[in-house]
Formats: C-alpha cells, structure tokens, sequence
C-alpha cells in the first residue's frame, strides 16, 4: 500500500491524485502533512504542482457538474474528517464511468460525498448567521469563529459583498487563520496570539454596542411563546460562545434615557 502525504492545500491533494494516475498506483491512501502516522508500507511525500493539479480539475469538470465539483471541495474542507480517501474513491469512480455518478448513491463514495457535503453547507450558513463583529480600537470589526468545518473560504464572498463599505477581520481560532478585508480586497492572514494577546484590544464603546445589542434582544423576546426545543434546533448551545446575545449580563455602562 502507498500512502501520499501531502501539504494541505487542495492543489496538493489534487497533485497526490495526480500521481496516482501518473504512476498507476490504482489503490492508494491519502494524507495531510501532520496527519496520523504511517505504520505499514511506502510513504512519499508529493509536492504540489499548480499545473498537474488543474489537468486533474479540468478533466473533473468534463465529467461532474458544478454541484459534483463542489462536493469534492466540500469534503476536502471537511478536513476534520480525513475525507480524502473517499474524495480519491469518488474521483477514480468518476473518471471510469461513462455517464455522470453525481445521482449514484449505490455507491458508498457518492454517497458520503452528499453528506459531507450537507455537513459543510450547513456549517457555512450557521456561520453567516452566528457571526457577530466587535469594533477594535484599530477600526476593524472582529469576529472570531471555531467552526466544526473549514468553512471560511465559503463564506468569504458573502461577507465580502455585505461589509464592503468596512474593515473587517474573520478569524477562525481552530485553524490559525483568517479573512481581513481592506476595503479593497480580501486577504487570507495569521496572527500571533502570543504577542497580540488572547483577544484584540477593542474600542472603548464597545460595551455599550455590546448592552444595545443584548437589550435588542430582550426587547423583542415574547416569554410566552418561548420554546427552547426549537430554538436549541436552530441555534445550538455550541455556538452561544460567539453570540453577544447570549452571554450573562456583565458590569456595563449604564444607558441613558
């Protein structure tokens, strides 16, 4: 058995499968850099090549439609789920077949290709919504995120077109990186919690954005027609952390009025 380790990156996983076909290895497995070790047969590390991996892509894209394309980014950004075995699985049925597979749930590698892919759907639109940015003293509205999946690069665009007219930095703690938005374009960055703190020193005013935002929410609450089972469906516990809405009522300026 071969085993391809690989950088992380999609191209590089893409290279991996390249090199499968390129040395007609038929069964292999695939693995990030830093993933569980390998305890039996031949490891070799690819290195990733911006030219085979878009030969792999632009025959992918002869074979799948856009939704088939996108459940194989999909499970590629599942990354906690060490999908990549599968994602080969599916490519490889892909190739080999004469008509499309997207619709094939016969077959286990689509199949959980689907899944993966409702997974990280579902992930992306949490996010859009669980979002809440607060006002550093730089100017740029923060928002730190640990989503079960690497979703930020599908949610760049979104906030890119909703927050166009202002500085803001997404940060996704589990994976040591971000989206910053210069007013002009997005940037992927990384920060140094070790230098910079745990958290990014916040404007003044913000407790009092803060206290606004909590009262909004209160003033809107109809008690009696609470129901905590349908709102643990929508919106769960998990991501209370993120909310403002959520958290208990600190020592706070008093509002006026």
């Amino acid at each position: 058995m071969h085993t391809l380790i690989y950088d992380g990156s999609f191209q590089g996983f893409l290279s991996a499968v390249f090199y499968v076909y390129e040395y007609k290895l038929g069964t292999a497995k695939i693995y990030r850099e830093h993933g569980p070790p390998v305890l039996f047969g031949e490891v070799i590390n690819i290195y990733t090549d911006e030219a085979k991996a878009r030969r792999i892509w632009t025959g992918l894209s002869k074979k799948l439609s856009a939704a088939g394309l996108h459940a194989i980014y999909s499970s590629y950004l599942a990354d906690t789920l060490q999908e990549e075995d599968n994602m080969l699985a599916y490519i490889q049925y892909a190739f080999a077949s004469a008509k499309n597979i997207e619709t094939d749930y016969s077959n286990f590698a689509v199949l959980r290709a689907q899944r993966v892919e409702r997974m990280v759907s579902r992930e992306r639109h949490r996010m859009k919504a669980f979002i809440r940015f607060k006002l550093t003293k730089d100017n740029i509205f923060y928002a730190h995120i640990e989503p079960d999946f690497n979703v930020l690069p599908l949610i760049k665009t979104h906030f890119e077109n909703r927050y166009a007219d202002q500085r803001w930095l997404i940060y996704d703690h589990r994976r040591n990186y971000g989206l910053y938005y210069d007013l002009h374009r997005v940037d992927t960055v990384t920060l140094n919690f070790e230098t910079t703190g745990t958290a990014l020193c916040m404007d003044e005013k913000e407790d009092l954005y803060q206290t606004l935002w909590q009262q909004y929410f209160k003033s809107v609450n109809i008690a009696s027609r609470k129901n905590m089972k349908l709102h643990m469906q929508h919106v769960p516990k998990r991501y209370w952390h993120l909310l403002a809405e959520k958290q208990p009522e600190a020592i706070r300026p008093k509002l006026m009025g």
